[in-house]
């Protein structure tokens, strides 16, 4: 920072002495790129992963499918070594990483061992007439790897992976656009799961057992109760008040929990998800009464006035939220 500006308002008169020592002062601190090298590190193993599945589809023919399969295996069998060898031993608390690569060693072979059993399932269906196992085992080792190394990015690999185990897509790009939510049987799956993930986050909390993992388990748990729910209001038009009240009873749990946790993020999901399936039963309510012009009206008038209502309930409960936050 030029801090000529600075010393010319001190001539002026218009910034004391103090003022501009500080501007001087903060000039001179180091800035951290820690966040930055973070970043760099993950995209590195991320891409590292992705380049291996290119070298695998362009080369197989030339490089053999046993040598490709050997060197993943290689790589990801040290990634695990070397992780077992430097990890701190297990505690239900959070746990610091013991070196700056250990977590980014641990991402790498955990990315290589989806990598190498989806592999030899797809060439050789190591697992014959029963392709779930390409998802249970590593899910399982997944998990273990999540709670024994403290990594909430395993955690998110393993909790993925039971999804797909499951038949659902929960990755934020494809949870709505890969999930076939007219089928009743991936609805029912993410009304369990949903509410199996949610059970989770707070048995973790409960019992103190990694509880810094309940918000990801949340996280999951929610989104995917929610869309399921919906999807089965949409689905069974016949009965859809029941779902409805029954996403009405889990919204009002929901919104009572993210008032006693005093957090805005679950409180606006609760709230967005509850409004979806309000207009819904509001929207065929109103369309039933007839043909005419009036119930679009009707219709558009309801949003304005709802929409308004709902953005001014988010201006109040982040108040409330900030006010709770610097008690």
């Amino acid at each position: 920072m030029d801090t000529a500006l600075f010393d010319e308002l001190f001539h002026e008169d218009l910034i004391n002495e103090q003022e501009r020592d500080n501007v001087a002062l903060q000039n001179n601190k180091p800035v951290s790129v820690h966040l930055d090298l973070r970043t760099l590190l993950y995209l590195g193993i991320v891409l590292f992963t992705l380049a291996v599945g290119i070298l695998i589809y362009k080369n197989i023919d030339r490089i053999g499918h046993q040598t490709m399969l050997v060197t993943i295996a290689i790589i990801c069998l040290c990634s695990f070594l070397y992780c077992i060898k430097n990890s701190k031993a297990y505690t239900g608390k959070k746990i610091e990483s013991p070196d700056i690569w250990f977590d980014y060693i641990l991402l790498l072979g955990c990315l290589l061992l989806l990598t190498f059993t989806g592999y030899i399932q797809y060439e050789y269906h190591v697992f014959g007439n029963h392709p779930g196992l390409a998802l249970v085992i590593p899910m399982i080792i997944l998990f273990i790897a999540a709670y024994y190394f403290d990594h909430l990015g395993v955690l998110s690999l393993a909790i993925t992976n039971l999804a797909a185990w499951a038949g659902i897509a929960v990755t934020p790009l494809r949870i709505l656009k890969d999930n076939d939510f007219n089928n009743p049987h991936v609805m029912s799956a993410g009304l369990v799961l949903g509410a199996m993930l949610v059970a989770v986050s707070f048995l973790s909390q409960y019992k103190n057992i990694k509880a810094h993992f309940a918000f990801s388990y949340k996280n999951f748990g929610v989104h995917i109760l929610f869309i399921s729910l919906l999807a089965l209001m949409f689905y069974f038009e016949n009965i859809y008040l029941v779902w409805f009240i029954v996403l009405a009873i889990v919204s009002f749990w929901g919104f009572k929990n993210a008032i006693k946790e005093n957090s805005f993020y679950f409180l606006v999901v609760t709230l967005l998800y509850a409004y979806i399936g309000l207009s819904y039963v509001v929207i065929e309510m109103i369309v039933m009464r007839g043909p005419d012009m009036w119930p679009l009206y009707a219709i558009v008038i309801y949003f304005i006035v709802s929409g308004i209502g709902l953005i001014r309930l988010f201006i109040h409960y982040n108040k409330i939220v900030k006010q709770n936050a610097g008690l």
